[in-house]
């Protein structure tokens, strides 16, 4: 078994002497130290060895310790260095701060004021690695016990958010065998969320109670007015990111922070099909889609549509904005390129005397779609941790970041949210079905579909569902969990095309269980 290579430290001082105690407490701990008593010195060992780590003076003779460092970080620009000095003067402290230094410590310093820079630096990692597995380890038993027994959705909604954290937070360490557990368990809580989901979705959008979740449909007209009242005179800007999952969200929200406050923070239920079709329109309409292809058919498409199928989505939310008695202008706005984002920015202004400003981005879904379609997405984003970076790069660098600075300026009551979220699939579930059949891997609906009733989530009588019924005797039927549909023709071909892929449109909760979040400017 091979040993661990002890750490290297190099120490610079011109009173090296009067540090032997301290190199030999060090030595003692087990690190591999190297003394020197001048920067020169102290250059000339970096270019004989490899070190980990770099003790330097402030207050040398010669080559003083702030052009040491400067010199250190031409050539080793990641070697982390600790600055030790007897000063306290600010401009010192700055100048060694902006040379990017691990840590400043103040003369006459303690064995174990030392010991713990150097943990913190050379061993951080490790320990908090180490910290987080054993939280999560205790954690665990309790997560699976909850999943053992019964569970409102409000129960459900914290469970997911726990189950978020873990993964943000397992995420950053390198072991990646608690990893693997916490997915298991992942897997374990959306297949007990579909059963939950299954037993109580007829009720919910039939006739709801106190007990009964938000849905897409009901959201704006439960949650809009409370916010517009509480906004005031203040314009309210709604803006809907297509296809954001929590995980997504909280790793944007830092970004946020700088110039938000979150005033409110309330996920809701997006209804099924977890589709944009259905459920951005219902998010819109505050209807039910069943209740949209009723009272306005000339804005419902059904799925054999081969344009756009969320092309009345400003009319749907005006008449809206009409039935809930919202005064004053309000306007809608899609960016589905990069243009349509330029534009908007420049025309901000035209929004600001708007009661209601709707905003609608579309580049985490087309991110999802691009993931299965090319295969150069799909090798950046080929994990759930990646896809979430990519998302973050593309929020840091887009129009979006720059609106949300306009608002924060302009001081105003700001809504983010989605449709619905995304789920990784895995495993494949056959289907049959007529080739007018929707190619949604995780829905399907249509007449004379051919399926397991126990691998699904079936819905003979879809006006009860809350869903148009677009053909006589037709039917929906969704996925859960990580499952997506393949025909059994070409049945390796398509399991090929989707396995591994970000899809929606069916039951878990990554795709259903998304972000409501309020923000005003700090």
């Amino acid at each position: 078994m091979n040993t661990p290579r002890a750490a290297h430290i190099l120490w610079a001082d011109d009173e090296i002497d009067l540090l032997k105690p301290h190199i030999l407490f060090l030595e003692a701990k087990g690190f591999r130290m190297t003394a020197v008593n001048s920067g020169r010195d102290a250059l000339e060992a970096l270019g004989q060895e490899v070190f980990d780590l770099v003790f330097l003076d402030e207050q040398m003779p010669g080559l003083g310790g702030i052009e040491t460092l400067q010199e250190i970080k031409q050539r080793r620009p990641h070697l982390p260095v600790v600055m030790i000095t007897k000063s306290e003067e600010e401009h010192i402290m700055e100048e060694a701060i902006g040379s990017k230094i691990a840590d400043y410590l103040i003369k006459p310093v303690h064995p174990s004021q030392i010991l713990l820079s150097v943990k913190r630096i050379l061993e951080g990692k490790r320990l908090m690695s180490e910290q987080a597995m054993s939280a999560y380890q205790r954690e665990f038993q309790s997560i699976t016990m909850q999943l053992m027994g019964r569970m409102d959705m409000a129960q459900w909604f914290g469970l997911y958010e726990r189950l978020i954290r873990w993964k943000l937070e397992l995420a950053q360490q390198e072991d990646t065998g608690m990893q693997d557990v916490l997915e298991s368990q992942f897997s374990d809580a959306d297949r007990q969320f579909a059963r939950f989901v299954q037993q109580h979705y007829g009720a919910w959008m039939q006739s709801p109670d106190a007990e009964a979740p938000t849905l897409s449909h009901r959201l704006l007209p439960e949650r809009l007015p409370r916010t517009l009242e509480e906004a005031g005179d203040r314009p309210v800007y709604l803006v809907v990111i297509d296809n954001l999952r929590m995980d997504q969200w909280k790793i944007i929200e830092p970004l946020l922070l700088e110039r938000f406050r979150v005033v409110r923070e309330q996920p809701y239920l997006s209804l099924l099909p977890t589709a944009t079709h259905y459920a951005r329109n219902a998010l819109f309409a505050g209807l039910a889609p069943a209740e949209i292809a009723r009272l306005y058919p000339d804005l419902w498409v059904n799925e054999d549509h081969e344009g756009s199928r969320n092309a009345h989505e400003h009319t749907l939310f005006e008449r809206l904005l009409q039935r809930l008695g919202v005064p004053g202008k309000h306007s809608y706005h899609k960016v589905a390129q990069q243009q349509a984002g330029r534009k908007l920015v420049e025309q901000f202004h035209t929004t600001r005397e708007n009661r209601v400003t709707a905003i609608v981005y579309n580049f985490v879904d087309m991110l999802s779609h691009a993931r299965s379609e090319m295969a150069v997405i799909k090798e950046l984003a080929d994990d759930d941790a990646a896809y979430r970076s990519l998302t973050l790069t593309w929020f840091e660098h887009s129009s979006l970041r720059e609106l949300l600075d306009q608002m924060a300026q302009q001081k105003a009551r700001v809504i983010i949210t989605t449709d619905h979220g995304t789920i990784r699939v895995e495993n494949a579930v056959t289907i049959q079905g007529e080739r007018s059949t929707n190619p949604n891997p995780r829905y399907k609906v249509g007449r004379k579909l051919g399926y397991d009733p126990k691998e699904v989530f079936e819905v003979t009588d879809p006006e009860k569902m809350g869903l148009p019924r677009p053909q006589m005797s037709a039917s929906y039927v969704f996925t859960r969990g990580r499952d997506f549909f393949v025909y059994p023709n070409n049945h390796n071909a398509f399991v090929q095309m989707y396995r591994d892929t970000f899809q929606h449109g069916g039951i878990s909760l990554e795709e259903m269980v998304v972000p409501w979040v309020e923000l005003d400017a700090r």
